[in-house]
Formats: C-alpha cells, sequence, structure tokens
C-alpha cells in the first residue's frame, strides 16, 4: 500500500478525517484524541499527516459519510497540500469508500485498513503472515465490486453484457478459496498450540499471558524479565509476533510468560477473527498482566478497550494482574495501588521485584524439591512422580532414591517416603 523508491521508503502524505455523531457507537466514533492516533499510526506505516479535518453530524451520510460540504473541504486540502491519500478514522462501508475516491481523486482508506497495512509490515513468522493474509483477504471480499467499477459500468451496454460480473465472480470465487485454504491452516496451528497446551498441563508448566493497548510496553516488560532481547521501539505495533519464554519466580516454580499482540481502539474484527488463532491463549493463561501506559492521559480509556477484547476473547475469568508501566515518566505517587496493582518501570527497572513478588504469590502453588526413600514394592509411585511431578534424579540402592519437585498433592501420596526437603508440621499436602 505504502510504495517504495528507489532512495527508500516513499513517504506517503495524507489527510485524515473523522466524523463524531450521536448515531455511531462510541467506538466507531471519531475524536481529537483518536485523530492524534490515527497520525501515529500513520506514521508507524511510513507515511506523513499534512492536515486533519473533524466533522460532528447529526448522522452519517449514506453516501459520502461526511457529508457533501465536508468533502469539499477535503478534497481542497488534498490539493492544497499535495496529499496522495486521505484516510477516514470511522469503518466505511464499500460504496462510501467508492464516492470519496471518486469524488477526492486519491486513495481513500479507512482506519481498518491502515491496521491492516501496519500488521502486513510487521508479521514475521509464518502463522503471523498467515493471520494477516487472512484478515487482509476478508476485508477485501466485499470491496471487489468497487475496484471492479470500470467494468460494472459496461454492464447493459450492447455487445458488453457479461465481462465486468464474469472478472469479479471469478475473483470472488478465487478469494473465498484462499479465505477456505488460509482458515484451514490456522486450524491446524490451533491443533498444535492445545497439543502444546495439553502438554504444559500435565507438567503443572503456569503460564502468564502480557495483554495491553499497543506501545503500553509489553516487549520491554518481558525484557526486562527474562533478557527475551526482542526489539521494543517507541510505536505502535512494534512487536506482532507472539514471544514466549520461561521465568524463574523461585528455585520450584518456573511460569512461561508471553508476549501477545498490543490491542487499540477499532481494532478491525476480521484481525480479532484471524489473531484469535494465538489470542485463544488469553483463555487457558493462568494469569494475565494487562500492562497500562500509567504516564498516558488516557490510559483508563485504553484500559477499558483492553477489558472488552478480553472479554471478547473468553478470558473474562482469567485472574490479572493491572501493571502500570512507565512510571518513570509519571510525577508524584499518583497511580492506583492494590492487591492486584502494581505500578513499575521496565525500562528502568524500578518496581519489578514488587511484580516478581505478586507472581510468585499468585503462581507458587508450594512446590517443594524433596528426596524420598521408596521401597521396591512400591516401584509404582515412581512410574506416578514420572508422570505427576518433575523428577530430576533417581538412583537403585537398598531402595529408589528420588529427587524430585513435586506440588502439594503428589506430596501427599507420597509422604511417608519422604527423607529431606520438608517439615512435618507444615502438611502441604493438604489443600
Amino acid at each position: 500500500m505504502f510504495e517504495k523508491t528507489m532512495e527508500g521508503t516513499k513517504i506517503d502524505r495524507a489527510v485524515l478525517a473523522g466524523l463524531n455523531s450521536p448515531a455511531l457507537s462510541r467506538e466507531q466514533n471519531a475524536s481529537e484524541a483518536s485523530l492524534e492516533e490515527l497520525e501515529a499510526l500513520l506514521e508507524t506505516a511510513g507515511g506523513e499527516c499534512v492536515g486533519t479535518v473533524l466533522q460532528n453530524k447529526a448522522t452519517p451520510d449514506p453516501r459520502t459519510f461526511l457529508g457533501e460540504g465536508k468533502v469539499q473541504e477535503v478534497k481542497q486540502l488534498v490539493e492544497g497540500t499535495g496529499a496522495g491519500l486521505v484516510i477516514l478514522d470511522n469503518d466505511l462501508s464499500p460504496s462510501q469508500q467508492r464516492v470519496l475516491t471518486e469524488t477526492l481523486g486519491v486513495q481513500v482508506l479507512d482506519r481498518s485498513a491502515l491496521i491492516l497495512d501496519i500488521f502486513a509490515q510487521r508479521a514475521r513468522t509464518s502463522e503471523g503472515r498467515l493471520q494477516v493474509e487472512l484478515a487482509q483477504y476478508k476485508y477485501l471480499l466485499p470491496r471487489l465490486t468497487s475496484m471492479w467499477s470500470h467494468l460494472e459500468r459496461q454492464e447493459g451496454a450492447i455487445g458488453t453484457r457479461g465481462p465486468g460480473e464474469t472478472q469479479l465472480e471469478t475473483d470472488r470465487r478465487l478469494i473465498r478459496k484462499k479465505i477456505t485454504k488460509l482458515e484451514e491452516e490456522l486450524r491446524e496451528v490451533r491443533r498444535v498450540r492445545a497439543t502444546q497446551r495439553q502438554r504444559r498441563e500435565k507438567n503443572e508448566v503456569p503460564v502468564v499471558a502480557i495483554v495491553g493497548y499497543t506501545n503500553a510496553g509489553k516487549s520491554t516488560l518481558l525484557n526486562c524479565l527474562t533478557g527475551a532481547g526482542i526489539p521494543a521501539n517507541n510505536r505502535l505495533f512494534d512487536t506482532l509476533d507472539t514471544t514466549t519464554r520461561t521465568l524463574e519466580l523461585s528455585d520450584t516454580c518456573t511460569v512461561l510468560i508471553s508476549d501477545t499482540v498490543g490491542f487499540i481502539s477499532k481494532l478491525p474484527h476480521h484481525l480479532v477473527e484471524a489473531f484469535k488463532a494465538t489470542l485463544e491463549e488469553l483463555e487457558y493463561a493462568d494469569l494475565l498482566l494487562h500492562v497500562i501506559d500509567g504516564s498516558d492521559p488516557l490510559w483508563k480509556e485504553q484500559a477499558e478497550v483492553v477489558e472488552r477484547l478480553i472479554t471478547e476473547l473468553n478470558a473474562w475469568e482469567t485472574p490479572r494482574l493491572e501493571v502500570f508501566n512507565k512510571r518513570d515518566l509519571v510525577e508524584g505517587d499518583i497511580l492506583p495501588h492494590g492487591e492486584d496493582v502494581v505500578a513499575l518501570s521496565a525500562k528502568t527497572g524500578e518496581g519489578i521485584d514488587q511484580l516478581l513478588d505478586k507472581l510468585r504469590r499468585r503462581l507458587d502453588k508450594g512446590t517443594l524439591r524433596v528426596k524420598l526413600a521408596i521401597p521396591y514394592d512400591q516401584g509404582g509411585l515412581v512410574d506416578m512422580l514420572y508422570r505427576e511431578a518433575k523428577v530430576e534424579s533417581v538412583e537403585y540402592g537398598e531402595s529408589i532414591e528420588v529427587e524430585a519437585l513435586c506440588a502439594p498433592k503428589v506430596l501427599g501420596r507420597v509422604k511417608e517416603f519422604v527423607t529431606e526437603g520438608w517439615k512435618p508440621e507444615k502438611e502441604f499436602w493438604e489443600d
């Protein structure tokens, strides 16, 4: 979408426009704040904003969305600035997009198309590219008619009936076939993830998922906790592909912690659907770390967007900690406090110890490293330990000497054979 020249990436000059209307949902309305965010998205995609227009109107115009007068204002701004692109902060219907393109004489996109373009640039793994490609095709399918409008105008003329419709239907069939293929490949991704999840559950490895608004500092936090070394730049959607690392909370508690794609208001529905293969991990996580940019004046609104998407992804019951990041940019002690809240700076490391302490109290379920002397006639217990605990060593002498990491429920079954690693007055095997 954004062209390249021999010298490098061409900077597309764009005019941004939006509609604020009582007839639209709060999620779909444009505002000065959302236009600023749209400008940041444009910069992330490689473009430059040369003007903005915000229309306040009772209801969207069914033909031009903005209204004839405001469209002429946008056209004058396009001509005056030499912009080659107009981006709407709201979602446009295919027909509205076609009319605006014809009227303005430049390419017209909506917010969803811009976000899809950014995702296409950022996706690195094969899974990420599959998900973005599926979302792009689903976005494109209903817009094919406007793309073939030059052939549609021929329909009905003597000697020209058919070609436009035939080509349009051919393209629709090819895209539907491609969508079906991509959905099958993503179902295979889900199957593999389900197998991996079963293995983790069998080994009782807790899973922590980092979620949050884009550019809240999720990747920086993962790097700080695990030394993951993933790129963490100050721009929207810098990281799309999920990264999972191990985090040692204590000698007996290791967790898997994953960074997920950032959320944003007006995130395209097709994109959420396509990324469910990745984001369904939220539903099965033991704990969510909801990272919030505490330095952003709009952090409450951003947190609400994340909570709505968590609910949409069926993860509303998953326990979570609210992590207010960028504490170093906030003056005074004004960030929220509480049992399920921690304020920190992933950049400087301030507050990380407090977060680790809360993670230990949430996820360390009393697992102990113990030594056992198991009689040979109780050898079946060794098989049970291999299945339900983490066996570190086995030696065969007068008895079977086992060293293992055991959860409380496993300790309850082998307590009489424990020789080292727990105190009788602490009945760890009890719930």
